[in-house]
């Protein structure tokens, strides 16, 4: 932890993507009031619909607001009304029922969702796809599920990117929001740092040192190329994206000390944004693209201020304690997680940005790199246990925590991608 933004070296090599080890998920916690739901066997196809059976089960769970009801032993058709009588002898509250239907290489899921109490549907679709896509299929049938019954989009469907360290290897993977179907979009012999998603999930900006300095690049995912966005002297560090994705915030020492420009995603139009005889660093917009937070020692200690995004006199954000770097905006623009530290343990913390409250929503003591999911309910970041890098995620209001761990490797440096549309 420290506010350096000069970056570890790297060498990148772009692969093919790839099947890779896969995240484990380790629930630690859950919320308060779960809703019972009952997610009966999919019919149809038998594989298939084991695959998305256990999928959506597994991501309702996952997200600690569900407690699963016993499916078995009644009918469950997606072509005939439930016994809503029977299922609500079992306390669910809602029923899910599916099927997956196809040959080869071309499916159809189809769901539909029951209000057990008020017997009525509240939600049907049907997904044509791939055979390939039938794990995505069974995150939206999920996200649907989440969606109805809570009322806020659902987050199953989404990637994270992460780095991990194995003896002698670092790969920047992608994987699902439940960790699995890992990807390898870089592989280096050297550190990989500050991978980041571009607003609409297409791109990821990183910093690599394979030239023997630190230099920020663009990944296209899709066409597997990468562009030169930042090669100044000096440093070239930190990226962050605009939300509208046609700018990136760095920082750059190219004149001095470590100051915050912006630049266009194509690498041009490099603009100066912060001016200090201090250490600037750890950028980030806010959803609505007025402000770029950013961590700086102009104070004395590290803290967490704003400025305006056509820049201008920075504004103190943080004054609780000595130390708080890091600041990552929740989507909604009314939160703010960073990192603190209160005798020696470095936290994850949440600020409500209107009343100035905060809130330590960990217990461990090396926290850093923290990452909001698109629909603002949990944050990802990375985190040591027993000397080993993991990743952890916990709900904004501190009831729901996770663990992500890859077996015998360092997990580190989490970034949480927008909703896939």
């Amino acid at each position: 932890m420290n506010l350096r933004p000069l970056l570890l070296a790297a060498a990148f090599a772009a692969v093919p993507l790839s099947g890779l080890a896969q995240l484990s998920i380790e629930i630690t916690g859950a919320g308060a009031n779960r809703i019972p739901v009952a997610i009966a066997d999919f019919g149809g196809d038998p594989t298939a619909g084991n695959a998305v059976t256990s999928i959506v089960r597994a991501d309702l769970e996952r997200s600690g607001l569900f407690r699963l009801v016993d499916a078995s032993g009644l009918p469950a058709s997606d072509t005939a009304l439930p016994p809503y009588a029977d299922w609500k002898a079992r306390g669910a509250d809602a029923l899910a029922v599916g099927s997956v239907n196809g040959a080869g290489t071309r499916f159809e899921t189809r769901y539909r969702l029951y209000d057990i109490q008020k017997q009525t549907q509240l939600a049907g679709q049907a997904w044509a796809h791939a055979a390939s896509q039938t794990r995505l299929a069974a995150h939206r049938v999920s996200d649907s599920i989440y969606l109805k019954l809570t009322g806020e989009p659902g987050i199953f469907s989404t990637r994270i990117a992460y780095v991990v360290k194995s003896t002698g290897r670092y790969e920047l993977q992608i994987a699902d929001a439940d960790g699995a179907n890992a990807q390898a979009a870089l592989v280096s012999r050297e550190p990989i740092i500050s991978p980041t998603w571009s607003p609409d999930g297409s791109k990821l900006a990183y910093v690599s040192f394979e030239a023997k300095k630190p230099i920020v690049y663009v990944h296209d995912l899709t066409a597997g190329r990468r562009t030169v966005i930042a090669n100044f002297k000096g440093s070239n560090s930190a990226p962050a994206w605009s939300p509208d994705g046609r700018r990136l915030a760095l920082v750059l020492t190219k004149d001095g000390n470590s100051q915050i420009y912006t630049i266009n995603a194509d690498g041009s139009g490099l603009s100066r944004l912060t001016t200090s005889l201090d250490i600037d660093t750890e950028p980030a917009y806010s959803p609505d693209g007025r402000w770029v937070y950013f961590t700086s020692d102009r104070g004395g200690s590290p803290q967490i201020f704003r400025v305006s995004a056509n820049g201008g006199s920075a504004e103190r954000i943080t004054f609780s304690g000595n130390y708080n770097v890091t600041p990552r905006p929740s989507p909604d623009g009314k939160s703010l997680a960073y990192i603190s530290r209160t005798d020696g343990r470095f936290q994850l913390t949440v600020m409500d940005l209107a009343s100035g409250q905060t809130q330590v929503l960990t217990d461990s003591t090396k926290d850093e790199s923290p990452t909001f999911a698109p629909n603002n309910r949990m944050i990802l970041y990375a985190t040591e246990i027993g000397g080993r890098g993991v990743l952890a995620a916990v709900s904004a209001d501190g009831r729901v925590k996770q663990k992500l761990s890859v077996q015998a490797a360092d997990v580190r440096e989490p970034s949480w991608g927008p909703f896939v549309k």
